[in-house]
């Protein structure tokens, strides 16, 4: 019996739904989504859909129409899955992603040929991530995401520490990520601490973190800080790492008027001319 277009593809997403590598393999003669980076076919869309599923567990596809039918089909689904290893950056949250998406399927004389279409901004956006676009990098720059951990605390600092780790993928980064929430967890309930800003650029990732006064740098000792030392040293985590200690030699901040747009020094005492008194700001 010939198999038809449309059957090809519900076994196809059936095999996705099981959530067998194998099987995927075996029912499509080529695949091609926005993760794989062309077409796929035989161990190299196994070894695909292993790392899709890996990430995106129990996959539950809802068919929501089909068009066409004989060598060519057109299935609109909507899928739900577990989200539980990085994508895209984005550290595991342990929530369920749902989008919506099609599967073009063709039949050619080797078998079903599809080509998968979904939204990763979609994904993102379903995950509690929005979306940021930089420039590519050029032979002068490299551009990144930055976030910033205030406290309300606006004093001078005493102390800036800087510091960088350079990853090897978009997984290891989430893992860094997830280390890095921890540790400023910690710092927060130091007394010292008074910000922090955090920037990626290219592979590394830079946290610049002020404290009050030298002797608070030691919190940075705190036990989630030593548990990601350690498992850059002993457990293979990062391929590089800088840490520093920097001594502020001066330190100047300046507010433009609202009213009259003239620049004031803020500090102790500090006033515009026609009375207005800028407020102080948090460092980071």
């Amino acid at each position: 019996m010939t198999m038809d277009a449309r059957k090809a593809a519900e076994q196809h997403l059936e095999a996705w739904q099981a959530g067998d590598p194998e099987a995927v393999a075996a029912t499509a003669a080529s695949y091609s989504d926005p993760d794989s980076g062309g077409e796929l076919s035989g161990a190299a869309l196994a070894a695909h859909a292993a790392g899709t599923l890996a990430r995106f567990q129990r996959p539950r596809f809802l068919v929501d129409r089909v068009v066409g039918d004989g060598d060519a089909v057109t299935l609109w689904w909507t899928l739900q899955a577990d989200h539980r290893a990085p994508y895209l950056g984005m550290p595991a949250v342990g929530g369920t992603v749902s989008v919506q998406g099609s599967d073009l399927v063709t039949l050619g004389a080797d078998g079903p040929h599809v080509r998968r279409c979904f939204d990763r901004l979609a994904v993102a956006e379903t995950l509690g991530y929005s979306a940021r676009f930089v420039p590519a990098a050029d032979e002068v720059r490299q551009f990144g995401v930055s976030a910033r951990v205030p406290t309300g605390r606006t004093e001078p600092p005493g102390v800036l520490t800087l510091t960088w780790l350079e990853v090897r993928d978009d997984a290891e980064a989430a893992d860094v990520d997830l280390l890095s929430v921890e540790v400023v967890k910690s710092l927060r309930a130091s007394k010292g601490f008074l910000g922090l800003a955090t920037f990626d650029v290219g592979d590394r990732k830079f946290t610049v973190t002020a404290f009050d006064r030298p002797e608070s740098v030691r919190a940075v000792h705190a036990r989630p800080h030593q548990r990601s030392m350690r498992r850059f040293f002993k457990g293979g985590l990062c391929t590089r790492v800088l840490t520093s200690v920097w001594i502020p030699s001066d330190i100047r901040e300046y507010a433009r008027c609202p009213a009259c747009d003239t620049v004031v020094r803020v500090g102790p005492d500090a006033a515009c001319g026609c009375g207005w008194i800028p407020g102080d700001a948090s460092l980071l």
